[in-house]
């Protein structure tokens, strides 16, 4: 998938002309972009939509005007998009009540190992996913985190087949839940595992 250049981004001034069809479009993308696994934990599945907006939404906030600044933001940014024959997702740990944010938080400790997070395609294939570190120290935890599903053609053709049931499985000893995957975002997400560029 392209990643996102220089020149993709708007200044803050046309940015605000064109910020209210974007983020409405952007909201209608995100719904088939993202799976609530239980009822802690969501995934959005980022493509180059997904990441321009978070860039420009930065910029906006920030003031960001120099373009050492907005190319510090585009290549920080740019990490998320997923290459050919993977997904990409952001994983948020939501936890509404306050004072239950650091006890929620030291529960999922470890939940950012590698095979406590796959997709399951099928009886018998897992792809599973790989967390960007620095999210997690031995004693603490963040309620962010990057990971990416790569996968091999096979499995490609596994999840694009609609016969086949896909879930999505978080297998961590605090927190077993499982959701299956709608045909709709299935459907979305096998659009980034085939963009060449």
């Amino acid at each position: 998938m392209r990643k996102i250049q220089f020149e993709d981004i708007k200044n803050i001034l046309e940015y605000e002309k064109i910020r209210d069809a974007f983020r409405n479009r952007l909201i209608a993308l995100k719904k088939d972009r993202r799976i609530q696994v239980g009822d802690l934990i969501s995934f959005l599945f980022e493509n180059r939509d997904t990441v321009l907006f978070q860039i420009q939404e930065m910029i906006r906030a920030e003031r960001i005007v120099e373009d050492a600044k907005i190319q510090e933001e585009i290549d920080v940014y740019n990490t998320l998009i997923p290459d050919k024959g993977e997904l990409s997702a952001t994983m948020f740990i939501e936890i509404d009540e306050m004072k239950k944010i650091k006890e929620e938080l030291d529960r999922m400790m470890g939940i950012d190992e590698e095979g406590t997070v796959y997709f399951k395609i099928g009886e018998h294939e897992n792809v599973p996913g790989f967390f960007e570190a620095g999210h997690s120290k031995e004693d603490k935890i963040s309620a962010v985190h990057y990971v990416r599903f790569r996968f091999t053609p096979e499995q490609i053709e596994k999840f694009k087949n609609e016969e086949e049931e896909v879930f999505l499985v978080i297998d961590h000893p605090n927190y077993r839940q499982k959701k299956e995957v709608s045909l709709e975002v299935r459907r979305e997400l096998v659009k980034d595992l085939l963009k060449e560029e």
